[in-house]
């Protein structure tokens, strides 16, 4: 399937495939550098189908911060669970791209029931080995495909 003409939909499915091989490697690792691989594999599954979304929906937007105007959006429609899980799984990803920086200050402040944080030590912030968001958490990916897939849908539906 060309990846250009695939719906958000198609798109998220096989990103779900793809997740569900990375978590069948963490859980079955036995070696660190094994999980750390597969770890690293889950986090770019997740930071590429919030990518491709954001590209794809943008649209719907004159301007401006895509997710920003889509929380907006959402609280202004009485989606207010649905607005803070994408605020949430934003915040995520900036963080997978990006590291310590103003999300994740602002996902410490406003923690998550959805979101797991990593806190490392110096010593793994020096060596570039722990992520901030732990993407291995139970259900943190089949969360972000859902949020994506139910804002998808709230935005073609409207």
């Amino acid at each position: 399937m060309d990846a250009t003409q695939s719906s958000i939909p198609d798109l998220v499915a096989a990103a779900r495939a793809e997740a569900k091989m990375f978590e069948a490697r963490i859980s079955g690792a036995s070696a660190a550098a094994d999980r750390q691989s597969a770890i690293k594999g889950l986090e770019a599954v997740s930071v590429d189908i919030f990518t491709v979304f954001e590209a794809r929906m943008q649209h719907h937007f004159k301007r401006g911060p895509f997710s920003r105007k889509l929380k907006g959006l959402l609280v202004e429609a009485g989606q207010g669970d649905l607005a803070d899980r994408v605020h949430g799984y934003y915040l995520a990803i900036n963080v997978l791209k990006h590291g310590k920086g103003a999300s994740y200050r602002e996902l410490l402040k406003f923690p998550s029931a959805l979101l797991t944080l990593n806190a490392p030590s110096e010593e793994e912030e020096q060596s570039a080995q722990a992520g901030l968001i732990d993407v291995a958490a139970d259900g943190f990916f089949e969360g972000l495909s859902t949020t994506i897939l139910d804002a998808y849908h709230f935005l073609e539906n409207r």
